[in-house]
């Protein structure tokens, strides 16, 4: 093998390396981003849940004592 098959043989190796873990690495932030996306949902449905809480709460608080009383005594 003469020298210069030699260099471009160990340049494509440097290279064919280098794409390979580019690779990997966006592979990884893939899944990453998937599991991002997963948790965002579910972030976002428990801050929707809170919120209703927090109406119901302002609600009780905000309301007449008579007008609340006639609303549990409905539930009942």
């Amino acid at each position: 093998m003469d020298p210069f098959q030699m260099v471009v043989v160990i340049v494509a190796i440097v290279f064919g390396t280098k794409a390979w873990r580019d690779h990997m690495r966006f592979k990884q932030m893939r899944a990453n981003d998937r599991a991002s996306d997963a948790e965002f949902d579910r972030m976002t449905q428990e801050v929707a849940r809170l919120k209703e809480r927090v109406r119901v709460l302002e609600k009780i608080v905000t309301d007449s004592d008579k007008h609340l009383s006639e609303e549990i005594s409905r539930l009942a």
